[in-house]
């Protein structure tokens, strides 16, 4: 690049600030690849606030936040503390009732070319490469025919002008990570069909993707919060760090976002599974950060939110957490002595009442802390039906960024995404599930 500016010293500053602009688009996007092609709009669109009234919790000299180049100066093991929220509970108008009529857990998939896929690849504008998966080749296209049938009822059928009438005037937002992300992506898809193309904005700002319907007010959004509260890694790109940071006791950075929407559709995992995380207090001015491992972290965080929830939310707002979503990274735990991962599966698990692949101890976890917000928090449970569904994975048929050595090209399982979701596919299914609540 210095070669390049000594020899066109003499261009016009206008051309070099191109240049570089062409530099940092490019980069951008290898950096996060989830939105490689899609063309955000460039108008300016006002952001919708909420139609109901919270009082956000500020503290009077909030810390310094992280980012990719926080660091530790020094790290102990754990002392056991917790996150403390000082704010007072709010008084709600009484519990909230869901009447929900349809136990949609129990059931089984059904292959169905009739009425699913809900909507092409192809047709949706926004589609993202990292889950675009019969666009890089993926020859057999059964994963988006299947159908959830719960046992002793039937899901209300997926309705997008419905769907829009129920946002009317609101802001759905949903904050987590790449998965919720995906889920966000799949209702994007879903709704987008029925928005003229002149009435339909994407944007970005921060760390916050917005999908906007002019015509009904509404926005879908998404919040790039892999831990919910704060970290080093809350950067949509260049968050692959080897430390990662949190701050438990500080979500700011993320709920003054979400407070705002009108419906909040939370998840949080995947990221805790990547072994120890490393805990920054706010009180802590020396750099001395504390080592816990993934499965204390995430309780320590979900706790922290949990606070935050019963202080800060309306119990009349729509919030949902949607429980954990199954890898399929090892087949042993399918197929018991059997090597490999999703690559190759073109099925769901045959033996459908099998309980396989079931994150048992977070499983647990995670229910004892949501069943103190059960009057706020509606649960959306995924995580048995789609432990079944080993066929919906990416596995090789997605974009990579990086160069393929010859091993792993001889190996594809050696690089096959086993995380995340084709869509159409599993994603879109959660989506039908959440319609029931609406």
């Amino acid at each position: 690049m210095q070669i390049w500016l000594m020899n066109r010293i003499q261009y016009p500053l206008i051309t070099l600030v191109f240049f570089l602009f062409v530099v940092f688009f490019i980069l951008y996007n290898v950096e996060d690849p989830f939105f490689n092609g899609v063309t955000f709009s460039s108008k300016k669109e006002p952001l919708l606030k909420s139609s109901h009234n919270e009082n956000l919790t500020i503290p009077r000299n909030p810390p310094v936040p992280l980012d990719k180049s926080s660091t530790c100066h020094f790290t102990v093991k754990h002392s056991g503390r917790r996150a403390k929220w000082g704010s007072p509970v709010l008084e709600s108008g009484g519990r909230r009732e869901l009447l929900e009529t349809c136990d949609y857990t129990s059931g089984k998939w059904v292959f169905d070319n009739t009425s699913h896929p809900l909507y092409n690849e192809s047709d949706c504008p926004y589609m993202s490469d990292q889950v675009a998966c019969q666009k890089y080749g993926r020859p057999d296209l059964d994963y988006q025919y299947w159908r959830w049938q719960p046992h002793n009822c039937n899901l209300k059928m997926w309705n997008s002008t419905e769907m829009w009438e129920k946002l009317r005037g609101k802001r759905l937002m949903f904050v987590g990570d790449s998965l919720n992300r995906g889920q966000w992506l799949s209702m994007v898809c879903l709704m987008q069909s029925v928005i003229p193309a002149e009435k339909q904005f994407m944007t970005q700002q921060d760390h916050l993707t917005s999908f906007r319907a002019e015509e009904y007010n509404a926005s879908i959004e998404f919040l790039w919060a892999p831990f919910l509260v704060e970290s080093n890694s809350d950067e949509p790109m260049g968050h692959r760090l080897p430390e990662k940071i949190l701050r438990p006791d500080s979500n700011l950075r993320h709920s003054s976002r979400w407070i705002h929407a009108d419906i909040l559709v939370f998840n949080s995992y995947i990221w805790w599974r990547k072994g120890s995380v490393k805990l920054l207090w706010s009180s802590e001015e020396n750099g001395v950060c504390e080592e816990i491992d993934g499965l204390s972290g995430m309780e320590l965080a979900m706790d922290a939110w949990a606070n935050w929830v019963e202080s800060n939310v309306d119990p009349m707002k729509k919030v949902f957490f949607v429980t954990m979503s199954p890898t399929h990274l090892l087949k042993q735990e399918w197929e018991p002595g059997k090597r490999g991962n999703c690559y190759g599966e073109k099925l769901p698990i045959k033996n459908q009442t099998r309980e396989t692949n079931l994150d048992l101890p977070t499983t647990l976890m995670m229910e004892k802390v949501l069943a103190r917000l059960s009057s706020k928090v509606t649960v959306l449970n995924i995580t048995r039906l789609t432990a079944h569904r080993k066929d919906g994975h990416p596995s090789i048929y997605r974009k990579f960024y990086g160069i393929l050595s010859p091993e792993e090209l001889a190996n594809p399982a050696s690089y096959s995404d086993c995380i995340h979701w084709c869509l159409p596919g599993v994603s879109d299914v959660w989506n039908e599930l959440l319609f029931q609540f609406f």
